[in-house]
């Protein structure tokens, strides 16, 4: 099982990084549970349920950040837990600053499906850009 887990989480990065979003979506359980950090002003953050809500957040993503690279670097799966190491360059929209960030994402997976996704991140780079934009209206 684990073989089969990595195999479809390596799929749903290759396909983000082709920026298949339906691809991807087609790798999650309709009721996906998806959560990502950050405070409210942060349009990415919070949680999701299901592939609308979830191919809305990668609308506003790619509204908010032109990632320059992206690089899942490390796979650790045991049984339907998945979790993946990696580090991501993006430049914020509405400043053209460059941000790095290391993270880590947490999948569970059910029947062949990712049932959930968790990301972790220092989101507080991009809040204070997002903030500076503001300011600067």
């Amino acid at each position: 099982m684990s073989e089969q887990n990595l195999d479809i989480i390596r799929r749903g990065y290759e396909a983000f990084g082709r920026g298949d979003i339906q691809t991807l979506l087609g790798l999650f359980d309709e009721q996906i549970e998806w959560v990502s950090p950050g405070p409210p002003e942060l349009a990415t953050s919070g949680r999701r349920v299901g592939h609308q809500a979830v191919a809305e957040f990668f609308t506003t993503l790619s509204d908010l950040l032109d990632i320059q690279s992206f690089e899942p670097r490390e796979f650790i799966v045991q049984g339907d837990r998945a979790i993946v190491l990696g580090h991501d360059t993006a430049r914020v929209r509405a400043t053209g600053k460059l941000i790095e960030a290391d993270w880590v994402h947490a999948f569970t997976l059910r029947n062949g499906k990712v049932l959930s996704f968790q990301e972790f991140f220092d989101a507080s780079a991009i809040v204070a850009e997002l903030r500076a934009a503001h300011a600067a209206v």
